[in-house]
């Protein structure tokens, strides 16, 4: 899995959750994650989350990491399974890295929360394209503009550019090694 940190801080809305959009807009050819640090704001329009939708959930924070996957050549079940192996992932990092007094976490579904599930850490989605899986995961850098109760990176005292580039890495060597499994068994 390729990945990449950017720089630079832009807002998801949610049209960057279309195919292609790793390799168009960043360069990075095949399985992928881009992340980055911005706000988020993602209109109703641009929801694909059923449930968000029939719920009018509004989907905004003024500062997030954002995480864009790009998985090839698997359904969308196989692509659920990831988001939530990088729930867990990223709940474990938080937990190795922070230094706050919010500790420990819990994963359920595909959301991360604090122990007490009464402070959210996570959004995350997973949609199907002709040929791949995409996967919008976002944690809080901050608790500011978020429209339910929230659990941030602030609170845990972890530094947002180390978090993603850890998760990152962890992500994508789960991903080589579920590749590898899959290369050594004999039919």
């Amino acid at each position: 899995m390729l990945t990449l940190w950017k720089e630079e801080v832009f807002k998801y809305d949610g049209t960057q959750l279309k195919p292609l959009w790793n390799y168009l807009e960043h360069g990075l050819l095949g399985t992928s994650c881009v992340a980055w640090r911005g706000p988020c704001d993602v209109s109703f329009e641009q929801m694909k989350d059923g449930e968000d939708l029939r719920d009018a959930s509004a989907i905004r924070g003024e500062d997030m990491l954002h995480f864009i996957f790009e998985i090839f050549d698997e359904k969308l079940f196989a692509g659920v399974s990831f988001q939530r192996l990088v729930a867990d992932l990223a709940r474990s990092t938080a937990q190795s890295l922070g230094k706050g007094p919010a500790l420990p976490l819990l994963r359920e579904g595909d959301d991360v929360w604090s122990a007490d599930r009464m402070k959210k850490l996570s959004i995350s989605v997973a949609i199907p394209t002709l040929n791949s899986t995409l996967i919008h995961f976002a944690v809080n850098v901050s608790n500011r503009g978020t429209p339910v109760p929230t659990l941030a990176l602030e609170d845990l005292q972890i530094d947002p550019k180390t978090f993603a580039e850890v998760l990152m890495k962890k992500c994508s060597d789960e991903y080589l090694s579920i590749r590898e499994a899959t290369w050594k068994v004999r039919s």
